[in-house]
C-alpha cells in the first residue's frame, strides 16, 4: 500500500523541470567534448552561452521548487499551483532559448520577467497563506 501523494503538483513541475535541466547539462557536456573544453568556456562564447543558460536554470528553479512544495503543504490552490508550474516550464524554456539569441529577443525577455514575476507571486501568496 502506497501513502498519498502530498506534493503531485510540485512533483510534476519538477519533474519535468529536471528533464530540462539534463538537457541543458547535456548541451554543454556535448559542446565541450566537441571543443575539446575539460573546464570552463575556453574562449568559446557558444560555451559560455550554454553554461550560462545551464547556471541561470540551477540558480532559479530550486527556490520556486521550494516555495511550490510549501505552498502546496500549505494548501494553496492546486489549480493555480499547476497553471503557475506549467507556466514555469515554459519561461524556463524560454529563458534557454532566448539565451541563444542576440539580446533583445522576446524569449529571453519573456523567461526572465514570467521567472522573476513567480517568485514575487509565489513569495506573496505564501506571506498571504501564513498570515490568514
Amino acid at each position: 500500500m502506497t501513502a498519498p501523494l502530498l506534493l503531485n503538483v510540485t512533483l510534476t513541475t519538477a519533474s519535468l523541470l529536471g528533464l530540462i535541466y539534463v538537457g541543458l547539462m547535456l548541451r554543454v557536456v556535448r559542446m565541450r567534448f566537441q571543443n575539446s573544453v575539460s573546464l570552463g568556456d575556453g574562449g568559446n562564447p557558444e560555451i559560455q552561452k550554454r553554461i550560462r543558460a545551464h547556471g541561470n536554470f540551477a540558480e532559479y528553479v530550486p527556490l520556486l521548487l521550494i516555495l511550490m512544495g510549501l505552498l502546496e503543504l500549505a494548501g494553496a490552490n492546486k489549480t493555480s499551483l499547476a497553471t503557475a508550474g506549467a507556466a514555469l516550464v515554459l519561461f524556463r524554456i524560454a529563458h534557454a532559448v532566448g539565451i541563444h539569441q542576440p539580446a533583445p529577443n522576446a524569449a529571453r525577455f519573456v523567461g526572465t520577467v514570467g521567472t522573476v514575476s513567480l517568485i514575487i507571486a509565489f513569495c506573496s501568496y505564501g506571506l498571504w497563506l501564513s498570515f490568514t
